[in-house]
Order: structure tokens, then C-alpha cells, then sequence
């Protein structure tokens, strides 16, 4: 590798760390459980509004995770982060936060929120034993467009979970691979 390709890759490698922190910064400073609980109440009730189908999932799933602000950034190398809270019913048990490090063709940052609808015993039971829930290892997640929506209903349910990805904001295009994973945290 000639020095003037080294010098582009260093420079590419300090640009998306600056994005990435500069766009994450924000979250560094950790909200409170109380921020937490308002902000997922909200988004929650905001997915419902915009998809039906979301608040008929939930009658039926065993738990929710909700993360109201996620945020993501990324040049070449990228990553995201979010907290949020596990809901059982309407009372919000535990606390967890959403980690993910991508790489590829991808620039820019963006916010979004999503709500993880976790549908039987077994999805519960793993997000509570394991020490992160690593998205494409246990239980199966679907995610959740407008198509699909429209032909989900309690008797169509047969996956372990089913999430919602809602509230982008932002300009990010990419064309990455990406993994995340959901950690438990204390609040």
C-alpha cells in the first residue's frame, strides 16, 4: 500500500471516529430511569398511532423492549447507541441499552427509535439469562415493514419477536454489515 493510500485510510478512519463520536456524544451522559420511562411511554404511544398492528402485537407479547432515541453515525466504519426499558404489561422492569458497530459503504447520522415486541417465554427468558442479546443469535427477531404489517394478526404471530423501527431522523445511507446488541443496565 503506497503512503498516499495510507494517508486517505487514516484520514477516512479519523473522520468516521470523529463522526461517531461527535453524533454519539450526546448519549454518553446517561438519562435517568425516570427520562427513560417517559420517553419509551411516548414512543410507544407514537408507534401505536402510526401502526395499528403494533398495539395489537402487544396484547399478546410476554414483554416489550422499547429504545426511544437511538442514534447513529457512521463514515466507512460506524456505530449506534440507545437506551431504553423492558415493559411487562404496562410497568417497565428492567433497563437495557442497544449497542451496534457497522462497517461498509455507509456515511452520515440519523436517529430513530424501535420497539421490540417479544412474543413468547423462550425470547424473554433469553434476553433476562444471557449477557447480551446479540440480534441473529437466539431467538428469531423479524423485523417489521409497512407490508408485513399489513398482514400480521394474532393468528399469523408464530415468530419469537417482532420489531419496529420508527421516528428516523436524519440522512444515512449505507449499505453495511451491522450487528447489534442489547445489554442489560442499571438505572
Amino acid at each position: 500500500m503506497t503512503s498516499s493510500r495510507r494517508g486517505i485510510h487514516k484520514l477516512l478512519l479519523a473522520t468516521a471516529a470523529t463522526l461517531l463520536l461527535g453524533g454519539l456524544g450526546g448519549q454518553a451522559s446517561a438519562a435517568t430511569a425516570e427520562d427513560l420511562d417517559h420517553d419509551a411511554a411516548q414512543a410507544l404511544q407514537a408507534l401505536y398511532k402510526l401502526n395499528p398492528t403494533a398495539e395489537l402485537i402487544s396484547k399478546t407479547a410476554k414483554a416489550i423492549l422499547v429504545f426511544p432515541r437511538v442514534v447513529k453515525a457512521g463514515l466507512v466504519f460506524g456505530g449506534s447507541y440507545g437506551e431504553g426499558v423492558l415493559m411487562r404489561g404496562t410497568k417497565v422492569s428492567e433497563y437495557y441499552n442497544s449497542v451496534s458497530a457497522s462497517w461498509g459503504w455507509q456515511a452520515g447520522a440519523e436517529s430513530y427509535a424501535y420497539v421490540v415486541f417479544l412474543m413468547s417465554d423462550k425470547a424473554v427468558s433469553y434476553l433476562e439469562k444471557s449477557k447480551g442479546w446479540e440480534f441473529g443469535v437466539g431467538p428469531t427477531v423479524v423485523a417489521v415493514n409497512e407490508g408485513l404489517a399489513k398482514n400480521l394478526s394474532t393468528s399469523t404471530l408464530k415468530d419469537d419477536a417482532y420489531a419496529f423501527i420508527t421516528d428516523q431522523q436524519g440522512l444515512m445511507a449505507s449499505l453495511s454489515i451491522e450487528g447489534t446488541k442489547i445489554s442489560r443496565i442499571k438505572r
